[in-house]
């Protein structure tokens, strides 16, 4: 096959993100259209099938499994981008990354493994800078509304203030959506390595674990661990289950682009639980209803009772019915150094980790293949550093998702 035959591979095809990926592309672009993109997975049948819901015989297929490198290779050739949805991303990512780095081929993916993440930038950052390859982690709900929402409300206090808010909270002032198998594959892949390694907890409390070497201001940053008012959302909050990574990703976003945000740049998130005693009460709530999950997760005996008879099975998600009637409702509440307050919302219209994620990762995937230039250089990116306006574009335009200056 010749380089480049394919704008965009998604791989992953037949899992249950990949199935909404490219059920979203064959509804935008067709098959044979302004975009070339194919399917791709370790089984011919199952892509078939895929192919046939989705209503477009004539896309084309490739056969690639994660434990054959030399059929990885053989689909970084024929593409500009790889999409990867195939997860847990610590258990089967590797070798596309692997694959991506040394054919200089772009990719992103939609994981929220944090921790992955660092090890994939010690392993292969070298390696895509040599090879021209973009890799951008977190196309999906982890974490484009925090990453490009915070770049957004940056903008906005650049033209207003000629300076950027040195402090940001992100708030989740409502969401409605349901729990895959992947995800739920992801969390207890992650409470198991935590108990073979104790030094992983260390890691993951650190807020500028990925960004780059050398790079720790001696800034403390915030960080929302039970139940609090917060003033400036005039509501009662509680810990955000997703705050760890994307925290993360916000902050490798102001070191890559030498620290746009500020020098003291303080970020954390959290979701709003309402006002007064009611609101109170939620949030405590909720606070311990996510620390009793995580605990279960956290012990063997507990995560195979949830596993067994509680959390959905890899491969299982929200209904087509429930992905639609999803949504999500994102606040930003800046403050620039010197006091001035700027707000700002992201909204969706689907369910946040599936019904908006597979347009999100969809539309990242196309911006990545057409709209970056050809001279931007390899590397680990973040979806704010590397496809910044022109993705929010899309989003806007395409994916259901909207960013508001709140005056």
């Amino acid at each position: 096959m010749p380089k480049n035959q394919y704008d965009l591979v998604i791989f992953g095809a037949t899992s249950f993100v990949g199935q909404l990926v490219c059920a979203y592309l064959a509804q935008r672009y067709g098959s044979g259209g302004a975009l070339s993109w194919a399917l791709a997975g370790r089984s011919k049948a199952r892509l078939e099938k895929v192919r046939a819901d989705i209503g477009q015989p004539d896309a084309p297929l490739i056969v690639a499994n994660a434990n054959e490198p030399a059929t990885l290779a053989a689909l970084c050739e024929q593409t500009r981008v790889v999409v990867s949805t195939v997860g847990p991303y610590a258990l089967y990512g590797e070798p596309m990354i692997a694959a991506c780095t040394e054919s200089g081929t772009d990719y992103c993916d939609l994981t929220g493994e944090v921790h992955w993440i660092r090890q994939m930038l010690s392993k292969y950052e070298d390696a895509a800078k040599a090879s021209g390859a973009r890799i951008v982690h977190c196309c999906g709900f982890d974490s484009l509304p925090s990453d490009l929402g915070v770049y957004f409300l940056q903008q906005e206090a650049q033209k207003r203030f000629a300076a950027p808010c040195t402090r940001v909270k992100m708030r989740v002032k409502a969401m409605r959506g349901g729990f895959s198998g992947g995800t739920v594959a992801s969390m207890t892949a992650l409470a198991k390595q935590l108990r073979k390694n104790p030094a992983l907890r260390k890691e993951l409390a650190n807020p500028y674990s990925i960004c780059p070497p050398g790079y720790s201001p001696d800034v403390r940053q915030p960080s929302v661990r039970g139940a609090q008012h917060d003033a400036d959302a005039e509501a009662w909050i509680a810990p955000f289950i997703m705050a760890t990574t994307n925290e993360r990703i916000v902050q490798r976003s102001n070191a890559l682009s030498n620290q746009a945000y500020g020098a003291g740049f303080r970020y954390d998130e959290a979701v709003m639980m309402g006002r007064g005693s009611k609101g109170r009460l939620a949030a405590y709530g909720m606070t311990l209803g996510l620390g009793g999950f995580l605990l279960g997760v956290a012990l063997a005996p507990t995560r195979t009772l949830l596993e067994r008879f509680v959390l959905p099975a890899p491969g299982e998600g929200p209904s087509p019915e429930a992905q639609d009637k999803g949504f999500y409702d994102i606040r930003l509440f800046g403050t620039t150094a010197d006091g001035r307050t700027l707000k700002a919302k992201v909204l969706g219209d689907r369910d946040p980790g599936y019904g908006s994620t597979c347009k999100m990762l969809g539309e990242a995937g196309a911006c990545l293949a057409r709209d970056i230039d050809a001279d931007t250089p390899g590397g680990f990116w973040t979806p704010a550093t590397l496809l910044g306006n022109k993705l929010i574009q899309r989003l806007q335009a395409h994916a259901g998702v909207t960013f508001e200056v709140l005056d």
